[in-house]
């Protein structure tokens, strides 16, 4: 071996003694049954503390709960934005003193205040509301401080009432009708929830005004307007209407004078007055009708028109005269032979339709 040989081995001995002994391979035997006897009870899949992964699994579990800002979102989604006049579909949960309480989906519970229940007058929540009931609404108001709706139904049977009513004037129907007060100017009744007014020109009863209270009467629709709040109805053009179904042109009929006016008087036939015209009592001139009738007379007059429209009759005894001004001389006479002058003038009617003439009327003022 020569010089140079011998010097490399001598060095690699000398590198060989001073390693340190950790790098021994036998030296790691005690420090790697350490960790193995203290981390029997660790599950492998628990990340530690600076292992990436825990990073990604902290990230997943965020997702199990909400924030505040997600919850609010959520709620967002079933907020309808509720607007005054709209109708809608809601549950009574709660009946109070003052009102109810009514979910309609909205954050917090509308109220709907007893007033409200119904466009009638009721005793309490309770004549028409049940708990659990659902049914539809009306928003009156905006949401208030707290958030809360006001709601209605009053309001619905309201409108509804003022539709079903302006459908009955178009058919011109005849409804029967409570009477519940009166006062110096006619009557007072309920259509549809609605309150209505009876003139006491459009009253014909025999009875006094302030004993129609509690008493059903018949009646027919003068002025119908929503906007004004006005409902006017009359009694008399109902009772006109049923008698002109039996009665016709050119008929004598018996009445009793029930009042006598300037320009003529009013004839109670059957329980519905006709006028008779000052024009039309005789062909001689009268220059007031009191000179010739008086109140409660019983008398025979002829029917010369009928106005169901206006729910007018209008009478005559002119042409019952057998001669002219007998009415002022003998009206005795001519209520004998009213029949017989009756006829005559239903012919004289039937020969001017056929020769196609118009028929002059008899009522001149």
């Amino acid at each position: 071996m020569s010089e140079t040989g011998t010097e490399n081995n001598q060095q690699a001995i000398n590198d060989e003694k001073d390693q340190p002994v950790s790098d021994s391979p036998n030296s790691n035997l005690p420090e790697k049954a350490f960790e193995e006897e203290n981390s029997a009870d660790i599950p492998e899949e628990v990340p530690t503390a600076d292992d990436p992964t825990s990073r990604a699994k902290k990230r997943d579990m965020d997702g199990v709960g909400f924030t505040i800002d997600e919850f609010a979102s959520l709620l967002s989604k079933y907020d309808y934005n509720f607007k005054p006049g709209d109708i809608v579909n809601g549950t009574v949960f709660a009946l109070e003193t003052k009102g109810a309480m009514i979910d309609i989906g909205a954050k917090t519970a509308a109220f709907m205040p007893l007033q409200e229940v119904s466009i009638n007058r009721v005793e309490g929540l309770s004549d028409v509301l049940q708990p659990a009931e659902v049914r539809e609404f009306f928003i009156m108001s905006e949401e208030n401080e707290d958030g809360q709706l006001s709601l209605s139904i009053r309001r619905i049977e309201y409108q509804r009432a003022w539709e079903r009513v302006r459908q009955l004037q178009k058919e011109d129907a005849t409804i029967y009708s409570e009477v519940f007060a009166t006062n110096r100017g006619g009557a007072l009744v309920r259509v549809e929830g609605l309150r209505g007014f009876i003139p006491g020109s459009h009253i014909s009863t025999r009875k006094a005004k302030e004993e129609l209270v509690a008493d059903f009467l018949p009646l027919k629709f003068l002025e119908v307007d929503e906007e004004r709040n006005r409902l006017v109805l009359s009694h008399r053009r109902a009772l006109v209407e049923r008698k002109m179904n039996r009665l016709e042109v050119g008929e004598v009929v018996i009445g009793a004078v029930r009042g006598i006016k300037p320009y003529g008087a009013f004839i109670d036939i059957g329980g519905v007055s006709g006028l008779l015209h000052i024009s039309e009592i005789s062909h001689e001139h009268i220059e007031t009708p009191h000179s010739v009738l008086n109140v409660n007379d019983q008398m025979k007059v002829m029917i010369i028109d009928l106005d169901a429209e206006r729910g007018r009759i209008s009478l005559s005894t002119k042409a019952l005269e057998p001669e002219p001004g007998d009415m002022l001389t003998d009206p005795q006479k001519v209520f004998e032979k009213a029949e017989e002058m009756a006829a005559r003038y239903k012919q004289m009617l039937l020969e001017q339709a056929e020769e196609g003439e118009e028929t002059p009327s008899p009522i001149t003022t």
